[in-house]
């Protein structure tokens, strides 16, 4: 139903985590994805109330002010501004009203009909909070309804009262500073009226830029004398010390002055203790000495658990899936399929296609899960806020963190979630360095060179020393991160808001439906649309001769000198080269060159697999090269093009292939120097 046929537009606005998007799929019967974070939906969701077909709820994104310091907050402001909206829903989290009533007391200024939600009642009586909503909707002079959307309580009351909703009884007083407040009304007072409360119109313009001035006097009618009041208070503010951080600073301070005024009189807190203890825990949990260790601990934990659940459904994927070749030949020969295309397709696509599923399926069906659990239980953001100043220093953003996490289970997954930084120039930052941090594919390398040659059969010091891996690879990042701050990305880091939600009990059903569909199968998917072609380039490169040899051997042999330089092989080099569609056939061809074989080889277990190395010539130094290389080289196809597809630049994805690919050769020539 397109706009033109509903008579009444509602929009959905509130910050990040407060259960807006659970409201809009009761009111509409969509299915949106919900987050633990800002900025995971950036783009507006609309659909038709299922209650009234007249009726058009608008998702906004989730956003902590409607000053449009970022593409979140820039978009729901220019939605509340520029397009039909008859109410605004101002959705706030029960269990955190103060911190909530900063958007909604900026949505009450706007001078439209407001309904405020305080939603997630359930979770704030748990937590043993009453709100006297009487007493909230008599402050704030509009309708204001309690909801647990988790459970569709109060779902149709606010429809009902959304769509009944009369113009605000009163304007709401915040207290602005003295030279803040002389400019709205020296700007408002060149303003026409219109649907738009004049000073909020004013306050937008002075925060504004010119694209946003040319915007309103196109769609708003805003006159020419309007904005060159707007331009002469600007620099009368900047010459009293005013400049963009400080008016922004002291405008939020006086909306969240008044929200803790109004939440002194309407919130109660019985169980105090309670409260306490959560704040205690977030105060061990984000602590200097504590929280940096409880992290890797955390992260050792998750390594341990994919680590010890992987191993036998690999196997049992491996055994079965490479045991139907010889089934699929047969059919291919009893269909005409001439030898060599019989062959090509299965020992070269099939049994690419095999590797990479049995070695990536188990792994991602475990991690997945478990990287979203933290995230439900409310744990990552407090894993951004432990490494925010790390961040800062290398003029990165705090928010890359979770970035850096999410290319833990993948890479291309890591390059996606980096939507949710504001900033375009630190979102780059984090794009171009995301691969630094080893993902699943690069795991099953780096346990068997582990396992082989540092820690033996001992699977809890195969978790140490892979989380101190790991830590190296975030190590590389920051340093990638400071020295693109430096060069080509050069700035400082912008100031962003990062919610600390409440801990809330995951809802497992979900995260498990979610991590297997949106992550496991899609990021399967990808690798395996790549791995399929790259399984006919193996084979072609393995059985096509020249001068006696396979062209895989010419270039085993091409660039062995170079590969030796760096503490490799001409066959490790070749390998990790070949493997650029999927880094989980890299082990496996190079076996293929070391044994001389046609197609992919199996592993076996670790100590005839350390037995084959060293009888072709590999020592301690070539273990830590590789392991160095693993953690630093090119991203693989499926994040190259997830790159591009979020850059739509050449320039920026072949940046990303070659300083990852920088440091590692660095690295291995100082390791090759040193060992």
């Amino acid at each position: 139903m397109s706009r033109a046929e509903t008579d009444w537009v509602i929009a959905l606005a509130g910050n990040p985590n407060v259960g807006k998007s659970t409201l809009f799929n009761w009111m509409t019967g969509l299915k949106q994805h919900t987050g633990n974070w800002p900025g995971k939906t950036v783009e507006l969701a609309q659909g038709v109330a299922k209650a009234d077909r007249s009726v058009r709820v608008v998702d906004l994104p989730g956003t902590y002010s409607l000053m449009a310091h970022s593409r979140e907050e820039e978009l729901a402001r220019d939605f509340l501004l520029f397009e039909r909206v008859d109410v605004v829903v101002a959705v706030c989290d029960a269990t955190c009203l103060a911190r909530n009533l900063n958007l909604a007391l900026q949505a009450l200024e706007t001078g439209k009909r407001v309904v405020v939600c305080v939603n997630l009642l359930d979770e704030a009586r748990r937590s043993r909070i009453s709100i006297d909503l009487r007493r909230l909707e008599a402050l704030l002079g509009v309708p204001v309804v309690g909801a647990s959307a988790r459970s569709n309580q109060g779902v149709e009351e606010l429809l009902r009262r959304a769509r009944t909703c009369p113009l605000p009884r009163f304007a709401l007083p915040v207290a602005y500073p003295a030279p803040v407040a002389r400019a709205v009304d020296a700007v408002a007072a060149r303003l026409n009226g219109g649907s738009l409360d004049r000073r909020y119109l004013a306050m937008r313009l002075l925060d504004g830029g010119e694209a946003f001035w040319k915007r309103a006097q196109a769609q708003l009618g805003v006159p020419e004398e309007a904005l060159r009041q707007a331009r002469k208070e600007r620099a009368a503010l900047l010459a009293a010390g005013y400049d963009e951080d400080t008016w922004s600073d002291a405008v939020v301070a006086a909306i969240y002055r008044r929200a803790d005024e109004i939440a002194a009189q309407t919130v109660r807190h019985a169980d105090a203790r309670r409260l306490e203890g959560q704040r205690a825990v977030d105060r061990l949990v984000t602590s200097r000495r504590v929280g940096i260790p409880l992290m890797l601990l955390l992260l050792m934990l998750v390594f341990y658990l994919t680590i010890a659940g992987a191993n036998a459904p690999s196997q049992w994927l491996s055994q079965h899936l490479l045991g139907l070749q010889g089934g699929f030949f047969s059919a291919l020969q009893a269909w005409g399929a001439p030898l060599w295309l019989a062959d090509a397709l299965v020992n070269g696509v099939y049994r690419t296609l095999a590797w990479v599923v049995s070695a990536m399926l188990p792994p991602m069906a475990i991690f997945f899960p478990l990287f979203t659990l933290l995230e439900d239980l409310g744990y990552l953001p407090r894993v951004a806020f432990n490494l925010d100043g790390a961040l800062r220093r290398c003029r990165a953003c705090g928010k890359q963190a979770l970035t850096m996490a999410m290319g833990f289970g993948c890479n291309a997954v890591g390059v996606m979630g980096c939507r949710i930084i504001d900033s375009p120039r630190e979102r780059l930052v984090a794009i171009l360095t995301n691969s630094l941090v080893p993902c699943n594919g690069r795991f099953p390398l780096l346990l068997l060179l582990i396992a082989m040659f540092f820690s033996g059969a001992n699977s809890v010091a195969t978790a140490v020393l892979l989380t101190a891996a790991v830590a190296l690879g975030v190590f590389a990042t920051f340093f990638a991160s400071w020295l693109l701050s430096r060069t080509v990305l050069r700035g400082m880091p912008s100031a962003f808001a990062l919610e600390l939600p409440p801990y809330r009990r995951p809802q497992v059903g979900k995260v498990i439906v979610r991590s297997v569909l949106d992550r496991t199968v899609f990021v399967l998917g990808r690798a395996a649309l790549v791995a399929a072609p790259a399984g006919l380039v193996l084979w072609l490169m393995a059985n096509a001769r020249a001068g006696g040899m396979s062209l895989l051997a010419h270039g085993i042999a091409f660039f062995d000198p170079f590969a030796r330089w760096i503490g490799l092989d001409g066959t490790l080099f070749m390998a990790f080269l070949l493997g650029f569609p999927a880094n989980e056939i890299v082990l496996p061809i190079a076996l293929m060159g070391y044994l001389a074989e046609g197609a992919l080889v199996e592993a076996g277990d670790a100590l005839q697999l350390r037995a084959l190395l060293l009888a072709n010539g590999w020592t301690l130094e070539t273990a830590v090269c590789t392991l160095l290389f693993s953690l630093m080289h090119w991203p693989c196809s499926t994040t190259c093009l997830t790159i591009y597809r979020e850059t739509r630049s050449w320039k920026w994805t072949l940046l990303a292939m070659a300083l990852p690919t920088a440091m590692g050769l660095s690295a291995c020539a100082l390791a090759a120097r040193i060992l």
